[in-house]
């Protein structure tokens, strides 16, 4: 019997009220109240979080002067260095109960980015992974841009945090950090790569179906949308 992957969209949501949403999520995914995986689709206000390898150095403002121009700044417990979230950008907080699929985190990595990959390859749009670096890039002879940043944890087996799609968003918060710890890099978006190929980038909506798709394939889930979300106990 196919298991079951129920999708949540919050919209346009401050970054606290979605990370507290995961939590409560995760505990009731690890308690069984949730009896399926979950993907939280979102979008957040600007904001920079702090993942446990950040240096301190990646972060070229203060962080009181960032909060000053709008800017949130969370340190978080996913694993990776610093990112960024803005409107525009499509993220995705999978809670994944990994003791029914395989429990292996690096495995599961490679999954999520499997699911963006797929994704952006149904609407024409290739990409790919770099060697030694996590995430979804594209690659040709212009050099290499990251698409997607990903950064997770788990607990008892079950993840939660998730990828970061920069779709249609302006990149601008990212102009106040180094990007994901990786000196030089270069990030890029959806529509930025359809305008180089000189088509028309599709919309956010339609970059959001098509990354569900492939979450659903690649974990050999049923899809299942949720038209008003979950109610979920308070978690720890």
């Amino acid at each position: 019997m196919t298991q079951s992957l129920l999708v949540v969209d919050l919209g346009l949501c401050p970054y606290d009220d979605a990370w507290a949403y995961q939590k409560r999520a995760l505990a009731a995914r690890i308690s069984g109240e949730l009896s399926e995986d979950l993907l939280i689709l979102v979008q957040h206000p600007p904001v920079v979080t702090l993942g446990r390898r950040t240096k301190p150095d990646h972060l070229l403002a203060s962080a009181e002067s960032l909060e000053a121009r709008g800017i949130q700044v969370r340190d978080v417990e996913r694993g990776g260095d610093v990112t960024v979230h803005e409107p525009g950008q499509l993220v995705a907080y999978p809670i994944v109960d990994l003791k029914r699929h395989k429990q292996d985190l690096h495995w599961y990595l490679r999954q999520v980015e499997e699911s963006i990959i797929r994704g952006l390859a149904a609407l024409g749009l290739a990409s790919t992974r770099v060697d030694g670096l996590t995430g979804v890039w594209r690659v040709d002879e212009r050099g290499q841009r990251k698409l997607a940043s990903i950064g997770v944890h788990a607990r008892d087996w079950v993840t939660w945090h998730g990828v970061a799609l920069n779709v249609s968003n302006t990149l601008a918060t990212f102009d106040h950090t180094v990007p994901c710890g990786i000196d030089g890099v270069t990030m890029t978006t959806v529509a930025r790569e359809f305008e180089r190929l000189g088509l028309p980038g599709p919309s956010l909506g339609a970059v959001q179906e098509a990354v569900v798709r492939g979450f659903g394939e690649v974990f050999g889930l049923e899809v299942v949308p949720l038209a008003t979300g979950l109610s979920l106990s308070a978690g720890n």
